[in-house]
């Protein structure tokens, strides 16, 4: 994460090992200065992810999969979504790490270091479906302001930790806890150390369920620094910013948090349905809390092609929100009808389902393969386009995958 600050102290062999070849004018180069080809890594080694990953933006760095590379049932690391608001924090030392638990409605201030949290709470582990609240903003018309992620922010990745539940009793709560804050490593854009760039969190009826975990471990191995490490706040089912990375304090609030993106449009979406490209009263948006309903294709990648009288596999993954998902379907034909796929049970609740249906077709030509998930409430995914919102969230829309029969 800090390799400028790294070159800017090595030594100019040093240097020379990582550009590959002798550095012409070494020596003459001023003191300091960082050699162009070492001042911006190349991402893809940098947070050890596939050379598939989109990325989106680099301040911050924002990063997601294309679809077919979610095809695993248990996110590995190098496929997994980054979204950042801030600078990755510099020069973590692990063993100095500490979580202080405070605000106003606390019985007792606490802190405590990663041992205390290793070594004094059960640990439980989860696979748990994060997705950005911005995922598919792309799609939406007018556009949305922000980074334009088409379907691959999402992942469900195993979370090992101690329930955020037994923290809040060990501190004991007052009456008056509505909401549970996080407060981060990462830095503010501007590097003003005042400045904080994201502070969320949930409100107390999620922070007590056992899933809520602050993590010190994805995929049974070290949190990666790019994903929160030493540790991180996961409330798997909600908008991603919600489990914030690099935690180092909670906040416990007598109101709902009022942190950056907190407010305004941020994480917000109109209470009520409005007319694309509306302007929306920040009195009247309403915060993004379970994620709706949703599923990917993510076994043929699109563009498949296979040969007539053959049928074809496909699977995916599908999720939603709190709920569970009851019924996953397929079209060949536009939505004009659909047949049902296989449905697995989920892992344990808020982790996604897997779904396979095997399919044949009539004759040879173009097809799509829609894919539409139902809740337990009995809410399907919209066939196309959402309603629209401001910062472009919650798109759920069917996806789908184009196939041609030769």
């Amino acid at each position: 994460m800090n390799r400028r600050k790294f070159v800017k102290k090595t030594t100019l062999a040093a240097m020379t090992g990582v550009v590959g070849c002798d550095i012409v004018f070494g020596t003459v180069m001023p003191r300091g200065y960082v050699p162009l080809s070492l001042q911006d890594p190349d991402p893809f080694t940098l947070f050890d992810k596939d050379r598939g990953m989109v990325v989106l933006n680099d301040r911050p760095w924002n990063m997601e999969a294309r679809v077919h590379l979610l095809d695993d049932r248990i996110t590995p690391s190098k496929y997994m979504f980054i979204r950042n608001n801030g600078l990755i924090p510099e020069d973590i030392a692990v063993e100095n790490w500490v979580l202080t638990v405070d605000g106003e409605s606390v019985q007792q201030k606490k802190r405590y270091t990663l041992q205390d949290l290793k070594s004094k709470f059960a640990h439980h582990t989860y696979q748990l479906t994060l997705e950005c609240g911005g995922n598919g903003r792309s799609e939406f018309n007018p556009p949305a302001k922000g980074n334009q992620w088409t379907i691959g922010a999402v992942s469900c990745a195993e979370w090992t930790g101690v329930r955020l539940r037994d923290i809040l009793e060990d501190v004991g709560l007052k009456d008056t806890a509505v909401y549970v804050a996080y407060h981060a490593a990462d830095l503010h854009l501007s590097r003003n150390p005042e400045k904080e760039p994201i502070s969320r969190g949930v409100p107390m009826d999620k922070a007590m369920q056992d899933e809520t975990l602050l993590a010190f471990a994805m995929n049974g191995r070290d949190i990666p620094m790019v994903h929160g490490h030493p540790l991180r706040l996961v409330a798997g089912g909600w908008p991603a910013s919600a489990s914030g990375k690099w935690v180092n304090r909670l906040s416990i609030r007598n109101k709902i948090h009022d942190g950056p993106k907190m407010g305004g449009s941020s994480y917000r979406v109109p209470c009520n349905p409005v007319a694309p490209g509306e302007k929306v009263a920040d009195e009247d948006m309403c915060i993004i809390e379970s994620m709706p309903v949703k599923s990917l294709i993510t076994y043929p990648k699109s563009g498949a092609m296979i040969s007539e009288g053959k049928k074809l596999n496909i699977r995916g993954h599908t999720w939603a929100g709190e709920l569970e998902v009851k019924k996953m379907e397929y079209s060949i034909d536009f939505g004009s009808t659909w047949e049902t796929c296989a449905l697995e049970k989920p892992a344990n609740r808020l982790a996604w389902q897997h779904f396979s249906a095997s399919i044949d077709f009539p004759k040879k030509g173009y097809y799509e393969i829609w894919a539409r998930a139902t809740d337990a409430k009995g809410t399907s995914q919209p066939m196309l386009l959402p309603g629209w919102n401001p910062k472009g969230y919650l798109n759920n829309a069917c996806h789908r995958i184009a196939v041609k029969v030769v």
